[in-house]
């Protein structure tokens, strides 16, 4: 009897207790909640970005998590679609219970997400939008970007064009960008730059079609009677292969230079086009793969296309550079469950990244959650060890994180 007894109070207590054990091993899982869009010209962006995520996560995984965490990432395609994207990042928080949100690619997408991030006081890591909205007038302690913003872009921008203007007489500029706060950023931003560099210029034309138009063809022919010295471009994705392949046949791009420091430069424009893609077209980007020559950056790249069969998007980096900003900040605080220690974490990042040269590791800024970062833009020329691309970018102009950053005076203009 007594041994009876005994046998069962030990299996009670063994089931008693193997519950609490069962969930606690459960709940050491970092819980991420990404958003891509996977469709349309965007699809891309948000594919490559779901393929290095994983990457990320399958290496710190890998190796042993983090703090005995394991971190695990659902994705749910955005749509590109504000609206749809709020109520997908409230089912993670309320229902999935997420630590972290992530990623998005519209900005238009990231401003409305930004909002539910501070309602529940959930972090959101933004890794690929660009809006400078986000980091200076609309910031809120959850929000931080690890990939640039485009004030970093056009200043880098300027200051190239103030650089263009030694050796090219220009005098004219035409800006064409996508109609809402992303493209509007650029070109404020890019005019802001210009001014405060002394930089005198006449604008001649600026256009704004709607994101993801199909026919460029009225811009076009407009912006070819504008004829200006400079054609400043605000696309992405997909619209800057459609713009460009809608361009040519007309000869806009022998007309003028085109230039374009945000997001142009992205492997996506020098995958489809080929070698139809002209030569001596000013671009810049997030990431490249053929810079900077480190054996970080040619890591990445190889076991991206390992893994996928194809090289990177420049979407693709920040993902993965997201993804170990959250391990890092799990790291430094312990665990993924006090929110406060891990935005101190977070303003206080420092990450070495594929697209950091030599002698540079990105840090965040404390006042804006953007992290700082190199900026370089490039010429398009024959480069043949990137296929399908028959051109890529060189003759590399590099830009410090202190001489393309919000200036503080600005910043305190826009938060008024």
């Amino acid at each position: 009897m007594k041994k009876i007894t005994c046998v069962f109070f030990v299996a009670l207590f063994l089931a008693v207790v193997a519950v609490p054990l069962a969930v606690q091993a459960q709940d050491k899982v970092i819980r991420i909640g990404a958003m891509y869009p996977m469709t349309g010209r965007a699809g891309l962006y948000g594919i490559d970005s779901v393929a290095a995520a994983e990457m990320a996560i399958d290496e710190i995984n890998g190796k042993g998590g983090v703090n005995g965490y394991t971190l695990d990432i659902t994705f749910t395609d955005s749509k590109a679609r504000p609206a749809y994207a709020v109520r997908v990042a409230t089912r993670y928080i309320t229902e999935d219970k997420v630590h972290f949100l992530f990623g998005v690619v519209s900005s238009g997408v990231g401003l409305a997400i930004t909002e539910i991030s501070q309602q529940y006081k959930t972090i959101f890591i933004g890794t690929d939008h660009a809006s400078t909205q986000l980091t200076v007038d609309k910031l809120q302690p959850y929000y931080f970007r690890v990939s640039n913003n485009t004030f970093m872009s056009m200043a880098a921008g300027a200051l190239y064009l103030k650089e263009l203007r030694e050796t090219k007489d220009w005098k004219t500029i035409a800006y064409i960008g996508p109609d809402y706060a992303y493209g509007h950023d650029q070109w404020n931003e890019l005019k802001y730059n210009l001014d405060r560099l002394g930089i005198q210029y006449e604008v001649v034309g600026e256009y704004w079609p709607k994101l993801f138009e199909p026919d460029y063809t009225a811009y076009i022919t407009s912006l070819s009677r504008d004829n200006p010295d400079i054609l400043v471009a605000g696309f992405w994705g997909g619209d800057t292969v459609a713009f460009l392949k809608q361009a040519m046949p007309y000869g806009l791009l022998e007309k003028s230079l085109y230039f374009h420091p945000d997001a142009g430069g992205n492997y996506e424009l020098m995958s489809a086009m080929g070698a139809d893609l002209p030569a001596g077209l000013v671009l810049g980007a997030r990431h490249y793969n053929n810079w900077p020559d480190t054996e970080l950056n040619r890591k990445f790249v190889q076991e991206f296309h390992k893994r996928t069969g194809r090289y990177p998007t420049y979407a693709a980096s920040g993902a993965y550079v997201g993804v170990y900003a959250i391990a890092k900040a799990v790291e430094t605080v312990g665990n993924p469950d006090d929110t406060e220690a891990l935005v101190k974490a977070l303003e206080n990042l420092k990450l070495k990244a594929p697209w950091d040269p030599e002698g540079f590791t990105s840090y965040m800024r404390p006042e804006t959650h953007q992290l700082k970062k190199m900026q370089a833009i490039g010429i398009t020329m024959p480069n043949n060890d990137f296929p399908p691309a028959k051109m890529m970018l060189g003759d590399w102009k590099i830009y410090s994180p202190e001489d393309v950053m919000p200036p503080a005076d600005y910043i305190k203009e826009k938060r008024k």
